[in-house]
């Protein structure tokens, strides 16, 4: 057996925890470059803590200009905040945008040169200064997770830095800091969880060598991540359709908060898988939320290598609280998918990728560039040619899972 975990050294999870953000940065760093949005940092939790730090500390910069899918641009303007109060500790308030850019800078910070040097797995050439990552989602797990997503001009899709120095060193997960996000982000960002999770527990197995787990960032399921996903599954399952429709539902609020840490457990060692890798393109071209485009694409895929995970996908229905006794593996995974086509309605997920501006003309070109993001497409337990890729996407683009079977003519 060779596996590996992965994990900030301290993961703090529950009501309340926000608290322990001042002491935790202080014993970091004395020079704080704290990231956030403007929206954010004008809610008075926030606020809250931002002033807090500064009592602590000899000295913080704020960067709260953070804009959606860390475009390269923000990356710039926040290094130059961060060399502007000499920066020994980054601390990271908001969403996964936030999360991924306090990474990015936090690397710069440390190796010089611009998010470029970086892209791809492992290129990252050693640990970065602290930093302390505390979200106000309970979707990307970018707290937990080796990976910062990168939106670059010069390219037609995200790109990714992905490393193990990159995992934050602190992690501070209050429920309390998601109370007030909105119906639409809490929707996108918990399905986006959920994807973490099956993408995880459907991931394809590896074998690996022994210098694999240090040059490699993901690596397929083992049975720690299963484990991890199989509960994170579980708790969102039950609690994100009430959180959509009752933000203040603090049990479904907790749930979900716990369901996104555990999913983001599971998939910074297994990764994501085909959803993710297809939604690269498809989210660069149509300036559509991550979340919302990985959710319309999870049921297509699941469906595409239902052969190979049928018998996942059984255990996931009974994981989600639905009656499969005495169904074969086949009629379960049916209920499974059916049921979350049903999920994805209920929170707001457009059904096809044409209700979100995808001309089907662009299907064949976003299937062969999703094939090219290897650390992601290698964990699909289906076919991953290009001619099935593209044939999911046009699934997707009906609207009927079932159009994702090739002919031989089309093999």
């Amino acid at each position: 057996m060779l596996e590996t975990v992965r994990g900030p050294r301290q993961l703090i999870v529950g009501e309340g925890v926000a608290q322990n953000i001042p002491r935790v940065v202080a014993e970091c760093g004395s020079r704080v470059l704290v990231v956030t949005d403007r929206v954010l940092l004008g809610q008075p939790g926030v606020a809250e803590i931002v002033a807090a730090v500064r009592e602590k500390v000899a000295a913080v910069g704020v960067f709260a200009d953070a804009t959606p899918d860390v475009p390269l641009s923000d990356v710039a303007l926040a290094v130059s905040v961060a060399a502007e109060v000499d920066a020994d500790v980054i601390l990271a308030i908001g969403g996964g945008t936030v999360i991924d850019l306090g990474k990015i800078v936090g690397v710069i910070r440390r190796h010089g040169g611009t998010p470029r040097d970086f892209y791809g797995e492992s290129k990252v050439p050693g640990p970065t200064i602290p930093l302390v990552a505390v979200p106000t989602t309970s979707g990307t797990g970018s707290e937990l997770t080796p990976v910062s997503v990168l939106t670059d001009p010069d390219r037609e899709l995200k790109v990714g830095v992905s490393s193990v120095h990159i995992v934050p060193d602190f992690a501070i997960v209050d429920p309390e800091l998601t109370y007030s996000c909105p119906a639409s982000v809490t929707a996108h960002s918990g399905i986006d969880a959920f994807c973490h999770a099956v993408e995880s527990y459907t991931a394809r197995p590896r074998a690996h060598g022994p210098r694999d787990p240090v040059e490699q960032v993901f690596l397929g399921r083992n049975p720690i991540t299963d484990h991890y996903a199989l509960l994170a599954a579980e708790r969102i399952a039950r609690s994100l359709p009430h959180v959509v429709r009752d933000g203040g539902n603090k049990d479904a609020r907790a749930d979900m908060s716990y369901g996104s840490m555990l999913a983001g457990l599971a998939f910074a060692h297994a990764g994501t898988a085909a959803p993710h890798a297809l939604q690269y393109p498809i989210g660069a071209a149509t300036h559509t939320p991550h979340g919302l485009g990985v959710g319309l694409l999870l049921p297509y895929a699941l469906d595409a290598a239902r052969d190979a995970i049928a018998d996942r996908l059984a255990i996931l229905a009974k994981v989600c609280g639905l009656d499969v006794t005495d169904a074969s593996d086949a009629e379960a995974a049916d209920t499974f998918l059916t049921w979350l086509d049903g999920l994805l309605a209920d929170i707001g997920i457009p059904a096809t990728l044409a209700d979100i501006g995808v001309a089907r003309a662009d299907l064949p070109r976003f299937a062969e560039m999703a094939g090219g993001v290897t650390r992601l497409i290698q964990n699909h337990p289906g076919p991953s040619d290009t001619a099935s890729l593209t044939a999911i996407l046009e699934a997707a683009w009906i609207g009927d899972r079932t159009r994702h079977v090739l002919t031989p003519k089309q093999r």
